[in-house]
């Protein structure tokens, strides 16, 4: 009859090998999803690219028209925008991000601003909530593959909050999708819009405007805090997948190197019962011969 310590090294051994094939399959899934996030980020970039140029054309034909999105002043409110994610396993994916934009959080208060919250992500929206911070917005469900309506939503929100003088700036904390194997919390100003060069080369495309410059540029700009707020949204998803696959594989290998140092410790205790019940039966056969 195997001894109580066997026993409870087998269960162990069952218990890792049931999480090991868990931590596989997610292993497996997040994989699958990487190569059609990666997809969709690549895509995402020409037009985004373009609509920088476009912007940059009009505003110069513009004659320096001013527009609610462009106004500088004051800052004493700031809005900080959070994409986390929704779900855990992903590492420090989440954890990130959420001090980096923590640490910005306390450094406008130290400043003497007030801080609005946006939280895109379970994780980010939980962290905030539990601390006490009050949460003007979330978004939830949306960061494991977020689609263009989802940016839109963010994106009136913030643009309204701004344009109300709600908050006099906006910050936007994501994390940025490199590879596979490198993903960087990043923040950035997203409100009030800075100007920014084209990355295109060659001469300035001409254009002729219908209707007036500053007309379309109060179309344009809208639709470029849209595209810029859903070209975070599809990175953070790559980077997501990208840290859950690297974080399940590592959970896998440690459940592997586990199995093996609890087998070996199985075997000896197996070995130790038999060399026990060995050395009975000899010391029992001579004492019967005595």
């Amino acid at each position: 009859m195997a001894s109580a310590d066997l026993r409870e090294t087998r269960r162990r051994i069952k218990s890792v090998e049931g999480t090991k094939k868990i931590t596989r399959a997610m292993e497996l899934i997040a994989a699958s999803r990487i190569p059609k996030a990666i997809a969709r980020v690549t895509a995402s970039k020409p037009y985004s690219s373009k609509l920088v140029e476009v912007i940059a054309n009009v505003g110069a034909a513009s004659g320096g028209a001013s527009h609610e999105l462009l106004e500088r002043r004051e800052v004493e409110t700031v809005g900080i925008l959070i994409v986390s994610s929704d779900r855990g396993l992903a590492g420090a994916y989440a954890t990130n991000i959420i001090r980096m934009a923590e640490d910005s959080m306390a450094r406008h208060r130290a400043a003497g601003r007030t801080v609005v919250l946006y939280a895109v992500g379970k994780k980010a929206k939980a962290y905030f909530e539990y601390r006490k911070y009050r949460v003007e917005r979330s978004w939830l469900g949306v960061t494991d593959t977020p689609g263009y309506g989802d940016a839109r939503s963010i994106a009136n929100t913030v643009m309204d909050s701004f344009a109300s003088s709600q908050v006099d700036s906006v910050e936007a904390y994501y994390t940025r999708f490199e590879s596979a194997l490198t993903q960087t919390p990043t923040g950035y100003e997203l409100l009030p819009i800075t100007a920014r060069q084209s990355a295109g080369e060659g001469p300035a495309v001409s254009y002729e405007y219908e209707p007036s410059p500053a007309q379309i540029l109060d179309r344009l700009l809208p639709r470029y805090v849209e595209a810029t707020i859903y070209s975070m949204l599809l990175e953070a998803s790559a980077s997501e997948h990208s840290a859950r696959r690297r974080s399940m594989k590592a959970a896998t290998d440690n459940a592997e190197e586990l199995i093996k140092t609890l087998t070996v410790k199985a075997n000896r205790a197996r070995q130790a019962e038999i060399t026990t019940a060995i050395t009975e039966i000899v010391g029992g056969a001579e004492a019967l011969a005595e």
